[in-house]
């Protein structure tokens, strides 16, 4: 949080912005400011993100892999995929709201070197987090009104997360069975 403006942009950067941008229509806080914090605090975000990645990678591979569904030969082909696509992913990525939390994580696990990664997460962030500023003043008195049209995105978010969840157990479940297929006719 920064004294200037009250404001720190960490993961869930989206609420945090449409509110500030909020403020600075009230008259609370700048523009200038909540960009300036809001980019910070991203940025802050992103590399710990990157670190939990980098140092942590193996360990978390090691304990939790199968859970997540990380294993070395996962990590090998992220880390070819960051080789060929890397940095234009990483600026991509920091534009959409999920993909923006996930790849940070994912590029320190491939060991993508870190000058590599910071200046496209910069390049992705400053438009993201200006653009979230602007249009939470341009919205001003409408906050309200925004906010419940807002809902709707949040229903839709829900309902991608939900059909991916199931087409991963599905997928699984479907491996599960191939496997014990195979096994049974190897006996």
């Amino acid at each position: 949080m920064t004294a200037t403006t009250g404001v720190i942009a960490l993961p869930g950067t989206e609420p945090t912005m449409l509110f500030a941008g909020f403020n600075v229509y009230e008259g609370h806080l700048s523009l200038i400011g909540i960009f300036v914090a809001g980019i910070l605090g991203d940025i802050i975000g992103a590399t710990i993100a990157y670190a939990i990645g980098r140092w942590g990678g193996q360990e978390l591979i090691d304990r939790q892999g199968s859970k997540i569904h990380l294993s070395p030969r996962r990590v090998a082909r992220a880390h070819g995929w960051f080789e060929r696509y890397g940095q234009p992913a990483i600026f991509i990525s920091r534009l959409i709201p999920f993909g923006r939390f996930a790849v940070p994580y994912a590029a320190g696990i491939a060991e993508m070197s870190y000058q590599r990664f910071i200046v496209p997460a910069l390049l992705g962030t400053i438009p993201w987090i200006v653009g979230l500023g602007v249009l939470g003043r341009e919205v001003g008195s409408n906050w309200q009104s925004w906010r419940h049209h807002l809902e709707y995105a949040d229903y839709a978010v829900i309902a991608l997360i939900l059909l991916a969840i199931a087409y991963l157990v599905l997928r699984r479940v479907r491996t599960s069975r191939s496997r014990a297929a195979v096994d049974a006719v190897s006996k």
